[in-house]
């Protein structure tokens, strides 16, 4: 009787053992910069540094667990409620702090994390580039918060860019389009987020990967490649044709350019739940202006 007493208790403790491990599994993530971070349960007081973190965390129906974002996160609109922590970047780390997050998100590219982490938060760096980067961010970011098929977001955003490349007609396909994003001038390459769209679209981004995702472009290179359509936004259109040789460019002498409002740009630029409005947004700008400049 002794013996089987304890062959149980072995099992029990053995089966405890493994219903914990599986629980601390379940709430660890490995994020961006190769950092493993656990949780003794699902975070409910999150600060967001990055608006396309921001958002996703309130596509997954998790909102209301926002106690603090940066000063750009602004869609939904819940989060324009919010108390701002400054940029992204260089944030206020004594905000943060007061704020009590059991979750600090960020880009890797901030300078704060080490901070913040000394502090004792908890910090889980993602920054997604790619339309692949979108997919596993939003399974790692739902995984943490415990929300079960995240991934049922990502269908319905890729679901919706392949509806917007169906909208357009034959004739708008393998038009040469030039997407700015900074003056600089910043482009968007074939491999970021945003060529990656434009590919799936079906029309020729005439910035190459070999460039990179978003490089910085010589003008003179622009005015060489003569892109038959120009996307741009709003607070960087101001003096584009202006610039050296710019004026004969195709797509202006043509008129052939887009010029997104503010809000439109933002949904543009940012790599997150809202990509499926951006596709509609160039398919749109597309079929306004398709056609080649003879």
């Amino acid at each position: 009787m002794k013996n089987w007493r304890q062959k149980l208790l072995l099992c029990l403790a053995a089966a405890s053992a493994l219903l914990a491990a599986g629980a601390a599994q379940a709430l660890q993530v490995t994020d961006d910069r190769g950092v493993t971070v656990t949780f003794a349960q699902s975070p409910q007081r999150i600060v967001s540094l990055l608006p396309s973190l921001t958002e996703t965390v309130c596509e997954l129906g998790q909102c209301q667990r926002l106690v603090g974002v940066d000063r750009y996160s602004n869609f939904p609109d819940s989060a324009r409620a919010l108390p701002q922590v400054g940029g992204g970047l260089d944030p206020n780390i004594e905000a943060i702090v007061a704020l009590r997050p059991d979750l600090v998100l960020m880009a890797t590219s901030s300078r704060a994390a080490e901070r913040l982490q000394a502090l004792g938060l908890k910090v889980v760096a993602l920054e997604p580039k790619s339309h692949a980067d979108v997919r596993r961010v939003l399974e790692k970011i739902g995984h943490v918060l415990d929300v079960p098929d995240a991934q049922r977001v990502w269908r319905v955003i890729d679901a919706g860019v392949s509806a917007a490349a169906q909208s357009l007609p034959a004739s708008v396909k393998q038009t040469r389009v030039y997407f700015e994003v900074n003056r600089a001038p910043y482009a968007a390459g074939e491999t970021s987020f945003i060529g990656e769209t434009l590919a799936r679209l079906g029309v020729k981004n005439i910035v190459p990967a070999r460039l990179g995702p978003f490089p910085k472009l010589n003008p003179e290179f622009v005015v060489r490649a003569n892109p038959d359509l120009i996307m741009v936004g709003d607070r960087n259109y101001a003096g584009m044709e202006g610039r050296p040789g710019w004026s004969g460019i195709r797509a202006i002498k043509a008129q052939r350019v887009c010029v997104f409002s503010v809000a439109q740009s933002d949904v543009l630029v940012r790599p997150g739940p809202r990509m499926a409005e951006g596709a509609r947004i160039m398919a749109q700008c597309l079929q306004a202006k398709s056609g080649r400049a003879p």
